[in-house]
Formats: structure tokens, C-alpha cells, sequence
């Protein structure tokens, strides 16, 4: 599955609350309120709110000085990690804490929702590094990984403890993105071994799912990729059922099971997060987002737009 250069990430970014405040303080002890050496490598490296690219392909810094409420957003197949502040991901009944002291795996571009707790006291910084599947492949047949046995239950997204390893990992990337040289020459390796850390934990199952050609997960990841270069085409059901060589009602099950909505919800939330990452970036109106994600009326467009993000689509648009 092909990575995008850029996480899409939409979040409105709102002041903060009381229940922002509350929910920060729900912190347990035994997590770090921040990772004091890795905030102060990601400082010289924000330039804006949200994500921003580095030296380093397929990595970006995020942050935010606002806490942002519970919204629906996409993110590519990547490694997150909150070095100050904290998110939540929603996907289905599940809840998702990365946080400085765990940090996410998504091995799935799912659409899901997410909370960010921040405020300009203490700002949420984090860094996102995307999977790289020709990278993956290599690590996993060098570690010996090829041949291990399809599990039956994993899962597309996971909050994983931080622990020491992982933590220098991490270090050493962001001590080469402040040095432009490190930067070019070994920037690829420091990917290397954050991805290596990964695989070496408990979402190691998840990601070699993506590089099998059998099983039930790996082809519902041959959907997803299929359904993300085609979403703005007209697509059936049956069709991707024959994608994934599966009856009709056993593709349903498996693909509720690892996506946690129905093909034509997937397929509807991709449209319309696409849609408005057009609308705001100002490159498009809504009539024409509208069509250019596959929606043939601008009025169902609005109205599906409307009852998912809770708000107008042209209330949306760069300086409307």
C-alpha cells in the first residue's frame, strides 16, 4: 500500500475548556506530563500549527496551541508520537491515548476521529513518520519475520507504551533533523530504527499483515488501497467484493471487523475528508470538491457534508 507525502489532518483548532483542562489533568501519575529532551529538539523545528515536512521524507513535526474537540480526520499508515500534550483516537468503540507516554501505530489509512488537549502553556508537539512499505519489507525479511504464521485478530490502529528503546529511537531521528547534513545522510537509517523498535513490539502482527498476499486482513488491505485510488469514481459493492475474492456477506464482515464502518460508510468519509481538505485549502468551491470526490449532486453533498463535520461545507472555505 503507497503512503501520501502528507497526513491529512483537518482539525479545527479551538481555544481551550474546562473539559480540556479536566481531561488534562487526568494524567496519571506514571506518565510523563512531557519528554522534556524531545520537546526541546521538535522547538527549533515548528514553524506553524499542524503538520509541517522535514529534511526527511516521510517525516513531519506536528503541534498546536489549542486544544481541538473530538472531529473526524484521516491519517496515513504511520507512527505517531506526542512529546507534550495529549490526543485521543476514536474508531468505532475503541479509544486510542498517544500521549508522552504512548505513542500511536496506524497500519491503515482509517477514517477515525480524534481530541487534542493542548493549550499555549503547554502545547501539543509530536512527530508523525510515515510507514514505508519498501522499508518494512526489507526490515521484516532481515529480522527473520517473512515466514511467521497469519494471526487471526489484529488490529489496524494501536496506542503502544513508550518504552526506553523506542524513546532513543526517537531521539536520535529528531537530534538528525536539526542537523541538515545528518539530515541527508542518515535520516533514512533513523527511520529505520524507529520503524525496527516497532516491529519489535506488540503491533509487529499488524504491519507484516501488510506485506502478506493471503488472509482474510490482507486482502481488505487490497480493498482499502483499490477504494483510495478509485474513490472518485463510481464504485460498487460487488465490485470490491471481487477485489477482495470474497462472497458479498463475507467481504461485509471482514471489512466491518478491521475497518469498523460498512464499505459505504469508508467509502463516504473518504469522499467527504478529501472534499474538505479541498475546501480548505481554498483550491476549490464546493460544487467543484463536491464533484471532484465523486459526488454527483452539490446538495447531497452538502447535506452528508453537513451531518458529518457539523458544519456547512462553504462555512468552511478559506475566508468565508
Amino acid at each position: 500500500m503507497t503512503t501520501a507525502s502528507q497526513p491529512l489532518d483537518n482539525c479545527p483548532f479551538n481555544a481551550p475548556t474546562d473539559d480540556t483542562t479536566a481531561a488534562m489533568a487526568t494524567l496519571t501519575a506514571d506518565i510523563p506530563a512531557c519528554r522534556e529532551d524531545l520537546v526541546q529538539l521538535l522547538q527549533p523545528l515548528i514553524r506553524q500549527e499542524g503538520f509541517q515536512s522535514t529534511a526527511v521524507d516521510g517525516v513531519h513535526v506536528v503541534s498546536s496551541i489549542y486544544g481541538c474537540q473530538r472531529n473526524p480526520m484521516i491519517y496515513e499508515p504511520g507512527i505517531f508520537i506526542v512529546a507534550q500534550g495529549r490526543k485521543i483516537g476514536y474508531l468505532g468503540e475503541n479509544r486510542y491515548h498517544y500521549d508522552p507516554g504512548n505513542y500511536l501505530v496506524q497500519t491503515l489509512p482509517l477514517p477515525f476521529e480524534c481530541e487534542t488537549f493542548a493549550s499555549p502553556q503547554m502545547p501539543m508537539m509530536g512527530l508523525a513518520v510515515l510507514i514505508d512499505p519498501v522499508m518494512l519489507s526489507e526490515l521484516v525479511a532481515q529480522m527473520g519475520y517473512s515466514h511467521h504464521p497469519e494471526q487471526a485478530d489484529v488490529e489496524p490502529m494501536a496506542s503502544v507504551p513508550m518504552n526506553a528503546s523506542m524513546h532513543q529511537a526517537v531521539l536520535r531521528l529528531l537530534q538528525t533533523l536539526n542537523d541538515p547534513l545528518e539530515a541527508r545522510v542518515l535520516g533514512s537509517a533513523r527511520v529505520r530504527e524507529v520503524l525496527y523498535e516497532v516491529l519489535r513490539g506488540p503491533c509487529s502482527g499488524a504491519l507484516l499483515q501488510l506485506l502478506r498476499q493471503q488472509g482474510n486482513f490482507s486482502r481488505i488491505v487490497h480493498v482499502l488501497s483499490y477504494l483510495h485510488r478509485h474513490y472518485n469514481q463510481p464504485l460498487e459493492i460487488e465490485q470490491l467484493a471481487r477485489e477482495a475474492n470474497m462472497s458479498l456477506s463475507t467481504f461485509h464482515l471482514h471489512f466491518k471487523n478491521v475497518t469498523c464502518s460498512s464499505p459505504l460508510q469508508y467509502l463516504k468519509r473518504i469522499r467527504l475528508l478529501k472534499a474538505r481538505q479541498l475546501i480548505m485549502q481554498g483550491e476549490n468551491n464546493v460544487s467543484t470538491a463536491a464533484m471532484e470526490v465523486g459526488y454527483e449532486s452539490p446538495s447531497q453533498f452538502s447535506r452528508e457534508y453537513k451531518r458529518y463535520f457539523g458544519a456547512a461545507p462553504r462555512s468552511e472555505r478559506v475566508g468565508a
